[in-house]
């Protein structure tokens, strides 16, 4: 049974206009997983690109947060999001496209890959930001943690298996070649989105004494006002930093340290890919059982070691270890996500939430080109294997900003802001109204860059 059946089935989410945005996110997600793979396999099997130039891709990728990243929040508020979804797969779609044009034309480049790479992190940024603010829209709050479970269970099966469905098809087709299933998953997510009913209403209109800069400032100030949040924020964007450290040079290190082939490396994202999955459908249950604020910091101190398996790999049957320990780290990432994100979109007041994930996502994907820009020079100084290394010993000191806040010390989050002004209009729910634990078990986010071991 698909992840939108099984979201249908449970009773959770009945209406037709959440399950198409879920079959959406499948096939956007499942396109997105193949050029995780072939992508760099570009770089580095067709165009022999040093791991410094493999690392700047990654740089280029989620460069965009920290371009658009905060005014993205405050135009969004002022416009419908659905609308802001099909464009930005309409845009995704075309930039992948040009890959296979370009290199049937003999005249594929790295400087395109780059360009690719940030014209589509931009229209990602946009998705995902309307994406998170999209869901409170179709669901009541207290189906947000059950929704955010969906997304992202469909989110982790695309993990499970997008990988090996790219790496058999750069084996089989070439890597650039590839590449077309990514342009394919975003059309059909378009067209789902496209089929969606729902109609938001119109956004408040912006006041005569509105602006840009101040609109941003009010999203910025109430994130940075809440102790709980910045301390989230602090951790996701330590994590960030560290997974595209990894990502910027773990193709490098798969093909030319380990020695593994294409259909390998897919297999083996796959299977580690399937830690995130089991994530995916424990999250619920772990966070009724332990608390949801107990839940975002043992879910990191718990696995996060396990990236010292990372460096331990080697040729053959070692690579093993490399698969193992991005499988459970995946596991704590994404029972991390669940918990936050639905934690976020209900202690945040409606009129705000394009403005709340974008500072969010600014801050905390912000660090991501910094990753990876360090992660190539270590590769590139010292070699793939050291760069791991630093990365592996960087997810231990991940969990440290919660270990040391209130999150240590409480069992659930609060279902609302305490100090957001109380005469601001569309106020966060009374605490009565939202779930204080969680309800249901999830069948989550998506997002994007979110293919990786990266937070929301």
């Amino acid at each position: 049974m698909s992840p939108p059946q099984q979201a249908a089935h449970s009773g959770l989410v009945p209406n037709r206009d959440f399950r198409l945005l879920l079959s959406g996110a499948a096939a956007g997600q499942i396109g997105a997983q193949v050029t995780l793979v072939a992508l760099p396999l570009v770089a580095v099997l067709e165009l022999d690109a040093p791991a410094f130039q493999v690392a700047l891709l990654t740089a280029a990728e989620t460069a965009a947060f920290l371009l658009v990243g905060l005014p993205a929040g405050a135009w969004l508020d002022r416009m419908r999001k659905l609308p802001v979804l099909i464009r930005a797969d309409v845009v995704r779609a075309l930039g992948m496209i040009s890959i296979p044009a370009a290199a049937a034309a003999d005249m594929l480049t790295m400087t395109q890959l780059y360009i690719v790479a940030l014209l589509t992190g931009v229209a990602t940024v946009f998705f995902d930001v309307a994406h998170q603010s999209y869901l409170p829209a179709l669901l009541p709050k207290d189906q947000l943690v059950s929704g955010n479970g969906a997304l992202e269970t469909v989110r982790s099966s695309a993990q499970v298996v997008g990988p090996g469905l790219g790496g058999g098809l750069v084996q089989l087709i070439g890597a650039h070649l590839a590449i077309v299933a990514d342009a394919l998953g975003y059309a059909v997510s378009a067209l789902f989105l496209l089929a969606i009913r729902h109609r938001e209403p119109a956004p408040q209109a912006a006041g005569p004494e509105s602006s840009l800069r101040k609109e941003i400032g009010e999203g910025l100030g109430f994130v940075l006002r809440q102790p709980l949040l910045r301390v989230i924020v602090a951790t996701t964007g330590l994590g960030n930093f560290f997974a595209a450290l990894l990502m910027a040079v773990q193709t490098v290190f798969l093909v030319r340290v380990l020695g593994l082939s294409p259909g390998a490396i897919g297999l083996m994202l796959s299977a580690a890919a399937i830690g995130g999955l089991a994530g995916a459908l424990c999250a619920g249950r772990l966070a009724r059982s332990l608390g949801q604020a107990r839940i975002i910091w043992l879910s990191s101190l718990a696995t996060g070691p396990f990236a010292l398996l990372w460096p331990l790999a080697g040729k053959g049957a070692a690579a093993f270890w490399f698969a193992l320990g991005s499988a459970v780290v995946f596991f704590g990432a994404v029972v991390y996500n669940v918990a936050q994100v639905s934690f976020r979109q209900t202690l945040c007041p409606p009129r705000l939430l394009g403005r709340m994930n974008a500072t969010t996502r600014f801050l905390v994907w912000g660090t991501m080109p910094l990753g990876a820009l360090v992660g190539g020079a270590v590769a590139s100084a010292a070699g793939p294997r050291a760069a791991v290394w630093v990365c592996a010993i960087g997810f231990l000191v991940v969990p440290l900003p919660l270990l040391f806040s209130p999150l240590r010390r409480m069992r659930d989050l609060p279902a609302a802001a305490p100090d957001f002004p109380p005469d601001a209009p569309d106020s966060p729910a009374d605490p009565a109204d939202s779930p204080s634990d969680v309800a249901g078990s999830p069948v989550d986010s998506a997002e994007e860059p979110g293919q990786r071991t990266s937070a929301l």
